[in-house]
């Protein structure tokens, strides 16, 4: 039968617009091709790179600054938690003053300073110890023939050695009975060593404090330290010594010598607790304070407890500055969809086009978002080659070792695509929803 315009035009309805006609799919147009779909998202993006790559940049220096802050944060945890663990093992730490939480206009009770009788009154105890050791320290200046150093001076007794896993590189440490007597002698940290005789011997050698002579009677091997202070920065003597050479060194009522600190190593981990109660209630009992605790003047930490707290701290802070730099992601979102929109309003008439001769809806909207997700994972790709290249340049320097993990390099890339995602799918349904007829006459 013969069509003409005639009844053509009787068989569409009067009521219905030009821009209301919408072709009906070819046949056979039902499957989706991905690999046609992927490669006219890439064939777009490559025909303006320096606008993909602009767009890119936000989840670039978002994912890099993740990665990153992450890496730096995680080595920060590696190196205090082994700083710590290389002091030595089931270790308890004992220090004056007490962390007063009470309310405003509550009335503290004074501090009572440690003492080297509480010292010896735990020594009494006979606990289930390997050794105990009191400390107290000051600041000085070391005075050699060539060569002066500020130090930080501990008097200690040879206990505190073993406690903290501290070796001789030359020379001998001071026995119980020099300590005891106050014999002058010292026993230097590597740096200090270094900076006052450079490459010569010190042991043997004679150094001034506050103009009295000390015989350096040993050196001891390099140990490092961070931002809690070095050990090899450190100058080591009897602690009678620097009771007695210093002002400062007996408690508020003169009667007594305070110590700084008390260092414990606990015989089986299982009895920390234990043996952290009975000192607490034994310092009590000699401060005349009250048993609940309540009253405390002293502070009683475990190694575990301490690596806890440092830990929590610095997970804390590196999640917040990987959450800052996540913000650049946000914005880069927010530049891949400005992006995608502008491309839509430029690609209307292929839109048109390609609805024309039988694309869905859903042909178009896949398309546009595999191009905000390819834009997004490339970001993340090139971001996270980036971070890497940033932890390898801090561990290199030597300031830090830099561990990039599996989770901040899931959680960096999963993020970006995500992004991609969200911020492409509104750019993707309104080239989805264009009106091929209007789309075909878009100037």
């Amino acid at each position: 039968m013969a069509i003409n315009l005639a009844t053509l035009k009787s068989n569409t309805p009067a009521e219905r617009s030009s821009a209301e006609i919408v072709f009906t799919p070819l046949a056979g147009s039902g499957s989706v091709s991905w690999s046609e779909i992927a490669r006219t998202a890439f064939d777009s993006l490559l025909a303006n790179r320096v606008r993909s790559f602009l767009t890119m940049l936000g989840v670039i220096i978002g994912v890099a600054s993740v990665v990153a802050l992450m890496a730096l944060g995680e080595g920060a945890s590696k190196s205090i938690t082994s700083q710590i663990q290389s002091i030595g093992t089931n270790l308890l730490f004992i220090s004056p003053g007490q962390l007063n939480n009470r309310g405003p206009g509550s009335s503290g009770v004074t501090a009572q300073t440690l003492s080297i009788d509480d010292y010896q009154a735990i020594q009494a105890l006979n606990l289930p110890i390997n050794g105990v050791a009191p400390s107290v320290q000051n600041g000085g200046t070391l005075v050699a023939p060539a060569a002066d150093k500020n130090v930080s001076i501990v008097g200690t007794t040879p206990a505190y050695f073993t406690l903290n896993n501290l070796t001789l590189k030359g020379g001998t440490l001071f026995d119980s009975a020099q300590a005891q007597d106050g014999a002058p002698v010292v026993v230097l940290g590597s740096n200090v060593a270094r900076d006052l005789f450079g490459s010569g011997e010190a042991v043997g050698q004679t150094v001034r404090l506050n103009g009295q002579p000390l015989r350096v009677i040993g050196v001891l091997e390099p140990k490092g330290g961070g931002g809690f202070g070095s050990i090899d920065d450190n100058a080591f003597m009897p602690i009678t010594y620097v009771q007695q050479r210093f002002a400062n060194m007996r408690t508020a009522d003169g009667n007594r010598y305070r110590v700084s600190s008390i260092i414990l190593s606990v015989t089986n981990a299982n009895d920390i607790s234990g043996v952290q109660g009975r000192i607490a209630a034994l310092l009590r009992e000699r401060h005349h304070l009250n048993s609940d605790g309540t009253e405390d003047d002293f502070s009683i930490f475990s190694q575990e407890s301490i690596l806890s707290t440092l830990n929590t701290i610095t997970g804390l802070l590196t999640a917040f500055l990987a959450a800052v730099a996540g913000i650049s992601l946000l914005v880069g979102g927010i530049g891949i969809m400005n992006i995608m929109l502008v491309s839509v309003t430029e690609r209307t008439r292929e839109i048109g086009l390609r609805k024309a001769v039988g694309a869905r809806g859903q042909d178009i909207l896949m398309q546009f978002l595999v191009e905000a997700v390819v834009l997004s994972l490339t970001g993340g790709l090139l971001g996270l080659a980036l971070g890497f290249m940033i932890a390898t340049v801090v561990t290199l320097s030597g300031v830090l070792t830099a561990s990039v993990t599996p989770l901040s390099v899931s959680l960096a890339v999963g993020f970006a695509v995500g992004v991609g995602l969200f911020f492409g799918i509104y750019p993707a349904q309104r080239a989805a929803k264009l009106n091929p007829i209007d789309a075909l006459r878009y100037e």
